[in-house]
């Protein structure tokens, strides 16, 4: 694995505290998006399908850092949007390492080597740069021409200035074993570790044909990992996450290992999903019915394997059962024979759609604010000129 060994001794370390703890439930990354705003618009995302009122919204260096404070993890991962858009981004950054957190900051890395003055590099800080394959297929998925190359060359240009880099791949259907492991080859030359996960099929992704169900991302996995036997490919996981995509882990998620905070709140129940929000992480825990989410439990779930809902299932296992990930890890990911038994999805509750209501609900408590806003600024004046 490409884990840096004092990062992995301190969440190892707040694992072990949580179990002695006798903690049932606790977060293990933020995931914080301090803005939907993107300079890209991926056939696959569904991040950023909001009214211009909503995109132009922020997160403050203060809030996200309450947020970190708030939530306890020891690790931050600065999705987005694109994070590098954020004026405030360095600030962000700077204060969270502060705090001793492992921070992941997400990008596609158009702006990097623009903004890498804002950054110092520091074993708390990782840029995470989103590479989804070599360059015809990088470019195809992120609809634009280019992308591929200045992301290299961001990379490069983060490396050779002492920053830690890693990429973060999204696959999708039709995306062959062949290239997938064509693209871990190169990552190896690169010298970056890969963190690589199945997409999450959003329901307002312009892209709504190229999500890969369970069945087709077990055996996609297994045949890029059975390429992958013998080389030195980096992976950005525990054995077990990998272990589960190839389909030998019979896991759940655990949508609370990896709780998002955006411009609208405590993202309810996850990062993916967002069927609510909290206005604060107590309430975020407290109060979402977790037993109603989940593969098998509901249907926008069906296919998801994201390492956001089951990297900390993998974790807790490990934690659980040494042994086995011990044994996991020396044996290498199984490629052939029998898998784990499926979830059963008959007793799946149905997809509600919310999402319109979320926005019109921002956006009228946006309307309210810029109301309220203006009004003291006339009361301001008013008491100037008199």
């Amino acid at each position: 694995m490409a884990i840096p060994f004092h990062k992995e001794l301190v969440i190892g370390g707040y694992l072990l505290k949580q179990k002695l703890l006798g903690r049932k439930r606790y977060p293990l990354v933020l995931m914080l998006e301090p803005l939907f705003r993107c300079n890209l618009a991926c056939a696959g995302c569904g991040k950023i399908d909001y009214p211009d009122a909503i995109l132009n919204r922020r997160m403050t260096a203060q809030e996200c850092w309450d947020a970190a404070e708030e939530c306890g993890a020891p690790m931050v991962a600065i999705p987005g949007g694109e994070p590098l858009i954020h004026k405030e981004i360095g600030e962000i950054v700077r204060g969270l390492v502060a705090r001793k957190k492992f921070v992941s900051l997400c990008t596609n890395a158009l702006l990097l080597e623009k903004k890498l003055h804002l950054f110092e590099p520091s074993p708390y800080l990782f840029f995470s740069v989103h590479l989804d394959g070599l360059k015809e297929h990088h470019d195809k998925a992120v609809s634009q021409q280019g992308v591929f190359d200045r992301a290299v060359a961001a990379i490069k240009a983060a490396k050779a200035k002492g920053f830690t880099v890693n990429v973060n791949c999204t696959v999708f259907d039709g995306y062959a074993a062949e290239d997938i492991a064509k693209f871990m080859d190169f990552t190896e030359e690169l010298g970056v570790g890969v963190s690589i996960s199945p997409g999450y099929a959003y329901e307002r992704a312009p892209d709504q044909e190229h999500f890969l169900n369970r069945t087709k991302t077990k055996n996609l996995f297994r045949e890029v990992f059975a390429r992958g036997k013998g080389k030195k490919w980096s992976f950005m996981h525990s054995s077990m996450f990998l272990d589960f995509l190839a389909g030998n882990q019979e896991f759940e998620c655990t949508p609370w290992g990896m709780p998002a905070r955006n411009i609208f709140g405590w993202q309810k129940p996850c990062y993916l999903l967002g069927e609510g929000y909290a206005k604060t992480f107590q309430e975020l825990m407290e109060t979402t019915d977790w037993d109603s989410y989940g593969t098998g439990k509901y249907e926008k779930c069906a296919d998801c394997m994201a390492h956001c809902g089951y990297e900390p299932t993998a974790a807790m296992a490990s934690l659980n059962n040494p042994l086995k990930a011990a044994w996991v890890a020396l044996r290498g990911i199984k490629t052939s024979g029998p898998m784990a038994p499926e979830i059963d999805m008959s007793k799946q509750r149905p997809a509600q759609y919310v999402f319109s209501e979320q926005v019109q609900k921002t956006l009228t408590q946006i309307r309210q604010d810029e109301a309220a806003e203006a009004k003291d600024k006339r009361q301001a004046e008013r008491s100037t000129a008199a």
